[in-house]
């Protein structure tokens, strides 16, 4: 009965400090995700860059230019609301037309919106990619149009760099992965049994999230065992349900990695249901930077969260301007990702999104 009642306790605890108990909510937190707060800042880039006229691109003048949005799943996290939202707002800053597409996670959808999008006369185009693969079909009728298609959040595998697309922007995943894993390594002194909270497959961001991660345990943190990983798909309640499900297979868990925040708030769900202390018995580390997630950590419920900032508007549109202007454009554009813990998370929630 004390384990029943110090759960329940638990669960109230982090729907206070979430302001919501619906996977789908539009924000949580007292307030609806925005694009303001922290902007992205693009890291020095290196490597290959592309030109208009390597690109191969119509010339458009970027004051009448239509722009063309296709977003890859439903704006029901806080990730995909910024995400959507800091386009528009920028769209609406610069005088440009903005025309939205929302594939709802599925792939034929978006290589339906896609095209539809060039029919209505779309002569830019912003894609977050649902897949690593799969969108060749849409490209290639951007292509056939001369459109150049800036990608977003998730990178293409299958597609070429100044020729399916011109520029991917977003975040190191790997990096992200490694930042994660210095986290928990320093929070557990070196020693744990983890449990891994898969993002969905088909996609860079989880292979790398992961790779970054278990690479950097294997290589500085003896110690820290990986006992189980499965995929949460990104979402909350499936987080909730795989956690629920490994800790009655591992009791010996003592930290979760969760891929991103959605699936980090399912377990910690899923942890005080188990009549466990999140943050305290298993200890929670998570990539998002959502606002949930870090009053989470003034909570105590979470013990760490690395930034990946959906803030893409103002960057997207001045990469296309720039490219529309005649300038080289790295081929791979990395923004500056922060981190929070226990150190920062209260002056820092405010900049959270």
């Amino acid at each position: 009965m004390k384990s029943s009642l110090g759960a329940a306790a638990a669960v109230v605890a982090l729907l206070v400090v979430t302001g919501c108990a619906n996977p789908e909510s539009s924000g949580g937190g007292g307030s609806t995700p925005t694009s303001g707060g922290g902007q992205q800042t693009a890291s020095n880039a290196a490597g290959p860059t592309c030109t208009i006229d390597a690109y191969g691109a119509n010339k458009v003048d970027f004051s009448k230019a239509v722009i063309g949005f296709s977003q890859s799943e439903a704006e029901a996290n806080p990730f995909r609301i910024t995400e959507t939202q800091s386009i528009t707002d920028e769209a609406q800053k610069q005088g440009v037309q903005l025309l939205k597409r929302n594939a709802n996670s599925n792939l034929s959808q978006q290589i339906s919106d896609i095209q539809g999008l060039l029919a209505q006369g779309a002569n830019l185009l912003i894609v977050a990619p649902l897949n690593s693969e799969g969108l060749e079909p849409a490209l290639q009728a951007a292509r056939d149009k001369k459109v150049p298609v800036v990608t977003i959040d998730r990178k293409l595998s299958s597609a070429t760099a100044c020729k399916d697309y011109l520029t991917f922007i977003g975040s190191d995943f790997v990096t992200q992965g490694k930042r994660a894993a210095t986290q928990l390594v320093k929070a557990t002194n070196g020693s744990a049994k983890v449990a891994i909270l898969l993002g969905a497959t088909g996609n860079n961001v989880t292979t790398d999230r992961t790779s970054g991660f278990t690479d950097y345990l294997k290589a500085n943190a003896p110690n820290v065992q990986v006992v189980a990983q499965q995929t949460g798909d990104f979402t909350r309640e499936k987080g909730q349900s795989v956690t629920e499900q490994l800790l009655q297979a591992h009791p010996e868990i003592t930290a979760i990695y969760a891929e991103n925040d959605e699936m980090a708030l399912g377990a910690v769900t899923a942890i005080s249901g188990a009549g466990k202390k999140p943050g305290t018995d298993i200890k929670v580390f998570s990539v998002d930077g959502t606002r949930n997630v870090v009053q989470g950590i003034v909570a105590g419920q979470v013990n760490g969260d690395v930034e990946s900032n959906p803030r893409f508007g103002p960057l997207a549109l001045s990469t296309l301007k720039d490219f529309l202007a005649g300038k080289p454009i790295p081929q791979t554009i990395t923004i500056q990702d922060k981190e929070y813990d226990s150190s920062n998370a209260a002056a820092q929630v405010g900049n959270a999104y």
